[in-house]
């Protein structure tokens, strides 16, 4: 337990942010301690996130809050087993919309030998999760014991697991305060809370997929960029390799949103078949992660790999040898359309031709939301089935009568102010515009 004056004097570290100061280690460390244990009550630790919000953090103060907070619970040394100087590579996207990249992605680079660790999450508002996807599988789970989590590492060569319930406590415990007291937009406590859970497994390399645009809770470049920097000098800070892309979210990833929909593009990526924007966003993270994790000399090499993998048939084998070893029924990848299918399919069409402008990316996410695919709270359980299958992006001419999309819903009711967002969502204009590109920046690297 660090010393007792900084423990008990929680005032002094608060005053001295508020003031612009510079924390030191000690004073990081007591204070996220005396939280953890109860010792500092919620309302000063809401004080100091306050004044953190208008005063910001160092980097090298930012590292150090992630260190205490990674460090304030159970850490997962995932080499366990592994042979000696083994790698292994992580991933984690700051969220998006019709985002599946760690169901293809993972595969892709298990299946040239790089063992792949993950801890995900689930979707909260508008932005999907990991494992909500996953367990749209009859059967699969993502609560693993440690010891299960290591032992599939090392026979499979992917894990994707839900957090455990002692990794990264503070974090846990400094969000709930941050969501209900207007610090959340604090880019140094945004960094903290992503890279704690990512040191607390002791990957040797993470590549981040910062995401930016309507769709993303960093909407502009130079917001995304200051974050992209600052968690690339935390993880180097700690030791690790770390690489950010800066991808776009103006418009959904892909075609599909909604769990069970965007698992199936996800397999028909793994066979060969995903949409061209998708799989241009897997074959850059797949080709950073294969780089920093010694398969390839680099990036463009990786990204070739990863392409190779996705033709050849090996990162589809090693998705299916997932799905099972995570208690997956296999017969529903191998037969997509037994997945669950929502009981509406409702055509939303073009009144006007056009040009696509614009598909507000946050508009569908609300949609799909609506529709049941996502939560406005947490715990809140999702329907699996409902989604949208976006046919237009920007770009594409339509005429009018076209499809734009098409909603898959559960009533009536639902579907129809589903069709209203995303009709909505849909700017046409007469001129034509170029097509979005999926990578803005790279940061980082070694």
């Amino acid at each position: 337990m660090p010393t007792s004056s900084l423990s008990l004097n929680p005032v002094q570290i608060i005053v001295k942010k508020r003031d612009g100061g510079e924390h030191t280690r000690e004073e990081l460390r007591a204070f996220i301690d005396g939280f953890v244990r109860g010792e500092i009550p919620d309302y000063q630790v809401a004080a100091w996130a306050m004044a953190v919000y208008f005063q910001g953090m160092t980097p090298r103060e930012t590292t150090e809050l992630t260190l205490a907070m990674a460090e304030s619970g159970d850490t997962l040394d995932p080499h366990s087993g592994l042979p000696p100087g083994t790698r292994v590579v992580d991933k984690h996207s700051s969220g998006g919309v019709g985002d599946k990249t760690s169901l293809v992605v993972g595969p892709v680079v298990a299946s040239y030998g790089l063992p792949v660790g993950k801890m995900s999450g689930r979707g909260l508002s508008y932005t999907g999760g990991t494992i909500d996807k996953l367990e749209s599988i009859p059967g699969w789970t993502a609560e693993l014991s440690e010891a299960r989590f290591r032992r599939q590492l090392q026979e499979v060569g992917l894990v994707i697991a839900a957090q455990t319930a002692n990794l990264a406590p503070a974090d846990k415990q400094l969000y709930a305060l941050r969501d209900v007291t207007g610090t959340v937009p604090s880019i140094p406590l945004i960094a903290s809370s992503i890279m704690s859970k990512k040191l607390a497994v002791q990957a040797d390399a993470l590549v981040l997929d910062v995401k930016c645009g309507r769709g993303a809770f960093m909407e502009t470049l130079d917001q995304a960029q200051a974050l992209g920097q600052l968690m690339v000098a935390i993880g180097q800070g700690a030791g690790r390799d770390v690489t950010a892309l800066i991808t776009q979210m103006e418009q959904p990833l892909g075609r599909a949103v909604g769990n069970a929909l965007e698992v199936r593009e996800a397999i028909e990526t793994l066979q060969g078949q995903g949409p061209a924007d998708f799989v241009e966003l897997v074959e850059h993270v797949a080709g950073e992660m294969l780089y920093l994790g010694n398969r390839a000399p680099d990036p463009q090499a990786g990204a070739q790999m990863a392409r190779q993998a996705l033709q050849d048939g090996r990162a589809w084998a090693k998705f299916r040898e997932f799905v099972a070893a995570q208690g997956g029924d296999v017969g529903y990848v191998d037969a997509p359309e037994r997945l669950p299918t929502a009981p509406l399919q409702v055509p939303v069409t073009a009144e006007t031709d056009g040009v696509v402008h614009r598909v507000d990316a946050r508009a569908v996410g609300l949609a799909v939301v609506h529709l049941g695919g996502g939560r406005t709270r947490k715990g809140q359980a999702v329907d699996h089935r409902v989604g949208v299958m976006v046919q237009a992006k920007v770009g594409d001419p339509v005429a009018a009568g076209d499809l734009l999309c098409v909603v898959h819903g559960a009533d009536e009711a639902s579907v129809q102010e589903a069709s209203d967002r995303l009709k909505a969502a849909y700017t046409l204009a007469p001129e034509p515009t170029p097509g979005l590109p999926v990578l803005l920046k790279r940061l980082g690297g070694r």
